[in-house]
């Protein structure tokens, strides 16, 4: 210890040592000493030294550093210490700090020291696999600095370490564990360690993403206070990043795990939007980036969809519209939240609809769209913000059919209106604007406008525009091709490049596969003169653009002729170019476009990002126009006129082919129709097949069981020493089958019996009404012939109902008499007891039981025919049922009749009272006068009296 006081103190006399000896004279104190507290302060010591004297630390005691970390495990300190040392001579950070105001090499030698001695740390994957461990310890001096250490090594050599960690079991979820531990230290540090861990390497990603690392992340911006956090939710937003930038599966986890969801209240901001801080702004700069990571054009189209599918239900677009027209948002993050809503608008029609729907809080309220606009076409508006609006009006129109047609028909002369700003009012403004930018951003606008969309091209021809007072309004395209020709508008206006450029750019998605447009601006005499001298000049190198586009221009003018015009068909055009340019001179002037630089730049996204406005030459849906043209035009301008004839000659061909290729789809298409009904009707048969095994499956099971219960009679049968008692029980259980079966036949003999009782009961109300109607028929006088006839009808199904009910007895009786038959067959079933005629009654018994299944089966048969007999009845019964009807109606009649009948015979009697009674007064008055007038009463006396005296003559 002394030893080491002097070294330290530097109270020893003498020359003092240097660095370089100290340090080795505390590495031998490390590997040398037995006690753990002279190692502890050789260690604190080199950890003093290396910020110092990095170099000669990493150089003498690296080693013996990891041998402490596999030793002395049980002391934390020590630990906590050689982590500090080694973070020390490895970190660049203390360097890069320091070495500021030095020059460049200095910097360079001290970022080469850092990654040696990483180099050398990682050259044994044990190392890493031991500091892995570390991280497992709770002890705060231990697992920070382990921490730490790891990032370092993570930022020196990234790709090696990751490596080590991703085959190292549970390597990963060691490092996830950081993220739960309750000191913010070491869970803030463990955010930057899984930043290094996780950057470009999609296997690590996917782990720590299933670790469950967005619930995590997603809890702790939360609780910071999401974008109004501090540094914390910035490393947690960057790290969300890493995790699912150009990361399909981890989008798709964050996706169906509804984390989508939660991101809305992140961009939930107030009225007052003065005073932002600059962290504010960064973590929402970086929450918008995290939102346009999820739609951006260079994932799967499917989970872009998707993605804008969720943010439009969850409410999400609809807050970003909120922030886009609210007042006092910071321009960097209004032109990125353009941009975002832009990617999650882009192909999809309903959040396009939606888009088209968002009014700006103006009075009177105005479209979201052309409040953009305005800013787009303003030349005081930032470069970036212009360039956000044209993004945001491009994807708005993207394969947006509907909304193109909108665009348009605001320039339509029917749609105009003259109190209103519309979009296709600023679009032209902006297209004829003294700014370059204007003209150039306008131009593209309406070029989307028109793009893969034949009718709103058409539609476009229609435009007019007044150029000024007295003078007839032009054509959009007429006035586009105007400024391109005429001398006196070219050196005001054309000429400049980006001016001319986006002018060509509209014309040439415009005209291309559009006939009709083709013929609109091939009639304007002065436009192919001007094209041709444009490609025939030798021009600068600023100029070779716009003949290419000039060529281009005119390529497709020969492509899409229809030969309309005879003065412009294809063939004198191609006649033209070879006379004045040169075939060869053409294709090469053509060639120069996609030879530009900016062109390959634009190519790559559709986003347009440029760093100044004079490199804002090129869309980046022109290149695909020009990528599809440029072979094709080049084809039409070398084909002579017989190629051209053989071509059509081949198109009719394939386009004869193309019929008979249709109808044999069509044949196609109905064979798969009737092989999917064939399918359909195996698959009903199967199932009826199926269902057809079953049952008879378990019918065998049945007659199975139906075996075994007869072997098992069989067997106890077969016992010799068995009492006559038992054998009786046997010959009992015997016949249990037949028996049971006789029960099931008395069952059904009842049914049958009191389906008979019933049917008797219905015909004897049916014979007593029928009584009725005869009694009432022949009371009546106008019965006639036909109810006689119906009678006799009726006599007839009485004795055919008589019938069938005789034919139900006679089968009862049967019936009856086999059940006698089987009743005696069972008492006289029961076996002797003498042993040796086993065997024989056996037989006997099998013989009976055989007789009696099949009277059974035959029993079964003739119940099965007066169950049919029984449905004749109750048909033949119907039909009695409906005469009876019929029968009911002429009673009816009758009834009538007889009632007037009634009427009659009271008219008659009151007509005969009357006559009685004139006759007795006639009587009466003959009396009066002393005539002699014989009453009835006397003369009935009278012949009575001579009946009696002919009587007595008789007699």
């Amino acid at each position: 210890m002394n030893f080491f006081r002097g070294v330290m103190g530097g109270q020893a006399a003498g020359p003092q040592p240097t660095e370089a000896e100290t340090i080795q004279k505390l590495c031998d104190r490390v590997a040398s000493s037995t006690l753990l507290e002279d190692r502890r302060d050789a260690v604190r010591a080199l950890k003093s030294l290396s910020k110092k004297y990095r170099m000669e630390v990493g150089t003498q005691a690296m080693d013996h550093l990891i041998n402490i970390l596999q030793t002395d495990r049980s002391d934390s300190e020590i630990l906590g210490y050689a982590l500090d040392t080694l973070y020390n001579i490895i970190c660049n950070d203390e360097e890069e700090e320091q070495d500021e105001s030095e020059d460049e090499a200095a910097q360079k030698q001290a970022d080469d020291l850092g990654a040696q001695f990483t180099e050398k740390f990682v050259q044994d994957p044990e190392h890493v696999t031991l500091l892995l461990t570390m991280l497992e310890e709770f002890d705060f001096h231990v697992r920070w600095p382990g921490v730490k250490l790891l990032t370092a090594l993570l930022k020196n050599q990234g790709v090696q370490v990751q490596g080590i960690i991703l085959v190292s079991p549970m390597g990963v979820s060691r490092l996830m564990d950081l993220l739960a531990d309750s000191r913010e230290v070491i869970r803030n540090d463990g955010l930057l360690l899984l930043q290094q861990l996780t950057k470009s390497n999609a296997a690590i990603q996917k782990i720590v993403a299933f670790e469950n690392a967005f619930e995590r992340l997603l809890d702790i911006i939360t609780e910071e206070g999401s974008s109004d956090g501090g540094i914390v939710v910035e490393d947690c937003l960057l790290l969300l990043l890493n995790l699912l930038k150009n990361n399909s599966s981890n989008q798709n986890f964050f996706k169906e795990g509804s984390y989508i969801q939660r991101m809305k209240p992140w961009f939930e901001v107030g009225d007052d939007n003065s005073g932002w801080s600059a962290q504010k702004v960064t973590n929402l700069h970086l929450m918008l980036q995290l939102v346009r990571v999820m739609v951006s054009p260079v994932n799967s189209p499917g989970a872009t969809a998707s993605c804008q599918k969720s943010m439009y239900q969850c409410g999400l677009l609809q807050q970003l519209c909120t922030i886009l027209m609210a007042t006092g948002v910071p321009a960097d993050i209004l032109t990125e939240t353009i941009n975002t809503v832009s990617e999650v608008i882009r192909g999809s029609q309903v959040n396009q609809d939606y888009f088209a729907s968002v009014n700006a809080p103006s009075n009177p309220p105005r479209p979201a769209i052309v409040v953009l606009l305005i800013s787009m076409v303003n030349d005081r508006q930032p470069f970036v913000l212009r360039c956000a609006v044209l993004y945001c009006f491009q994807c708005f129109l993207y394969k947006n059919q509907k909304g193109q047609g909108e665009i348009v028909a605001t320039l339509l002369p029917s749609t105009i209106d003259a109190n209103s700003i519309s979009a296709g009012q600023l679009l032209c403004g902006g297209l004829f604007s003294p700014d370059s930018l204007s003209n150039w951003c306008a131009a593209v606008a309406l070029a989307h406008a028109l793009q893969d969309n034949l009718t709103q091209k058409e539609q476009l021809l229609r435009v007019q525009l007044a150029t000024s007072l007295g003078k007839p309004p032009v054509s959009l395209l007429q006035q586009c091709t105007n400024i391109l020709s005429q001398g006196d508008k070219i050196a005001r206006r054309g000429s400049k490049v980006q001016t001319r450029v986006g002018l060509l750019m509209l014309l040439c998605t415009w005209i291309s596969n559009c006939p009709i447009a083709v013929t609109h601006f091939l009639h304007n005499q002065e436009n192919v003169p001007f094209l041709t001298a444009q490609i025939s000049e030798n021009l600068g190198e600023d100029e070779r653009l716009v003949q290419g586009l000039c060529a281009l221009l005119l390529g497709i003018c020969i492509y899409y002729n229809d030969n309309s015009l005879e003065n412009y068909t294809k063939e004198k055009l191609k006649q033209l170019i070879e006379k004045r340019i040169g075939k060869e001179n053409f294709v090469e002037k053509l060639g120069f476009i996609t030879k530009h630089e900016l062109y390959s730049r634009a190519a790559q996204k559709p986003q347009p990002v440029f760093p100044s406005p004079e490199q804002m030459l090129f869309d980046h849906e022109f290149t695909k126009l020009i990528k599809e043209l440029e072979g094709v035009i080049t084809k039409a301008v070398h084909k002579s006129s017989e190629e051209e004839k053989k071509e059509e000659e081949v198109k009719k061909t394939l386009e004869q082919h193309d019929n008979i290729v249709t109808q044999y789809k069509e044949l196609i298409r109905e064979q798969d129709a009737q092989i999917q009904e064939l399918k359909e009707q195996v698959k009903s048969m199967s199932s009826q097949n199926e269902q057809m095994q079953a049952t008879v499956t378990q019918q065998l099971s049945q007659i199975q069981q139906h075996k075994d219960q007869y072997n098992i009679l069989k067997l106890k049968l077969g016992k010799e020493n068995q009492s006559q008692s038992n054998s009786q029980g046997d010959g009992s259980q015997l016949n249990g089958l037949q028996t049971e079966e006789l029960t099931q036949l008395r069952e059904e003999v009842e049914e049958l019996r009191k389906q008979h009782t019933l049917l008797q009961t219905q015909l004897g109300d049916k014979d007593a009404l029928i009584n009725t109607l005869r009694s009432q028929t022949a009371e009546s006088s106008a019965g006639g012939s036909e109810n006689t006839e119906l009678l006799k009808e009726l006599e007839a199904l009485r004795s055919q109902v008589q019938s069938q009910s005789a034919e139900i007895n006679q089968m009862k009786t049967e019936r009856q008499e086999l059940l006698r038959r089987a009743e005696a067959a069972t008492s006289d079933a029961v076996p002797s007891s003498d042993g040796s005629l086993d065997a024989a009654k056996m037989a006997e018994l099998e013989s009976r039981l055989a007789a009696q299944t099949t009277e059974t089966e035959r029993l079964k048969e003739e119940a099965k025919k007066s169950s049919e007999g029984r449905a004749e009845l109750e048909q033949q019964l119907a039909s009695a049922t409906s005469t009876v009807a019929i029968l009911q109606t002429e009673k009816a009649k009758l009834q009538t009749e007889v009632q007037e009948s009634k009427k009659e015979q009271d008219d008659l009697l009151m007509l005969l009272a009357d006559q009685d009674q004139k006759i007795h007064s006639l009587k009466q008055r003959l009396k009066d006068l002393g005539e002699t007038v014989e009453d009835e009463d006397d003369l009935d006396a009278r012949d009575q009296t001579d009946d009696d005296e002919e009587d007595e003559d008789e007699d």
